[in-house]
């Protein structure tokens, strides 16, 4: 349900920014107060999902921080970078708003869907809450697709009287869409270059967290091409080739290459190798530190953890200074 939540609210997100865009295109009158009444109802929706998932228990799910800050931020990123090209569909004003307007009714429909299959599954868990808020959510996007589609045959119309008789009265320089599409332009370099840097940190809090590691690389994985994975040219190597360099990789990636080669060549020397490397961590997030981290880490550490890290390190990264110093560390703690 948590996945199911967190996707609608990024989708909420997302929207936002596309109704500003289109907000900013399209004149006073009926069509825009519609527009502007609906993107109170979208930050109103994304906030309630936020707070649903709170209760539910995933509103600091380290899984769900992963690639939920990653699906919010690429949502609103393509939404932003789609405010400019709405402002070149058409060949007028009025043409341009009625093929937003186009849009929004197909974006609706989708959300109605959406909202639809959430309601149907919360209430075949029993879970009464989340499917009152599915319910009210669609009820809003339902009549938000009847405003537009009583606006569709006016939008025509004035299409008509721009294009057949001449008698045009958009103005885009009247809307702000100017304004909004520099903002958006420079919202969007900004955007981009977030994201790398916010999903990575997400990922190394998330990795904390004891089996986290190991599902962020199966997921990776599953959509992974060659080019991802941490062995270069992976699929020019021979079997023997991949599984002599697989004792160097973090439990992610062990995990992100079990899952890629797994649905394509299935290799047994290389499952089994991994399978073999496979394990928890000395502690959460081991993976990620340096040779000095560790061994700053295992001052003063009793005998028990200090084993972990050489066993681990011998079978790993077989790094001479950490397997040194837990080596030292279990001898002073016996």
């Amino acid at each position: 349900m948590a996945q199911y939540l967190n996707e609608a609210r990024a989708s909420e997100q997302a929207l936002v920014r596309v109704l500003q865009s289109q907000i900013a295109m399209t004149p006073r009158g009926a069509y825009r107060t519609a527009l502007e009444r609906h993107l109170d109802e979208t930050r109103s929706h994304a906030a309630r999902l936020g707070e649903r998932l709170f209760e539910l228990g995933q509103g600091d799910n380290p899984v769900q921080a992963v690639f939920g800050i990653a699906q919010q931020v690429a949502g609103q990123a393509l939404a932003l970078g789609k405010m400019p090209m709405d402002l070149v569909r058409g060949s007028g004003g009025e043409e341009k708003v009625l093929k937003n307007a186009k849009d929004a009714c197909a974006t609706e429909a989708l959300e109605i869907a959406t909202y639809a299959a959430i309601e149907r599954l919360a209430t075949a868990l029993g879970d009464d809450e989340t499917a009152e808020l599915a319910a009210t959510i669609r009820a809003d996007e339902e009549q938000m697709l009847e405003r537009i589609m009583r606006e569709i045959p006016k939008l025509v119309d004035a299409v008509v009287r721009a294009d057949v008789g001449g008698n045009g009265s958009y103005e885009i320089a009247a809307t702000g869409a100017g304004e909004a599409v520099a903002e958006a332009g420079e919202q969007v370099a900004e955007t981009v270059r977030q994201t790398a840097s916010t999903v990575k940190r997400a990922s190394r809090q998330a990795r904390r967290v004891p089996g986290v590691a190991r599902a962020e690389g199966e997921l990776k994985g599953a959509v992974a091409s060659a080019g991802d994975l941490a062995i270069a040219r992976y699929d020019g190597l021979t079997a023997e080739q991949i599984a002599a360099r697989l004792p160097q990789l973090s439990q992610v990636d062990l995990a992100k290459i079990d899952a890629y080669e797994r649905r394509n060549d299935n290799r047994k020397t290389i499952v089994s190798r991994i399978d073999s490397l496979r394990g928890d961590e000395p502690w959460p997030g081991y993976d990620e530190l340096n040779a000095d981290e560790v061994q700053a880490a295992l001052a003063g550490a009793d005998g028990e953890l200090a084993r972990a890290v050489r066993d681990y390190e011998r079978a790993h990264k077989d790094r001479v200074s950490v397997i040194r110093t837990s080596e030292r560390e279990l001898t002073a703690s016996s």
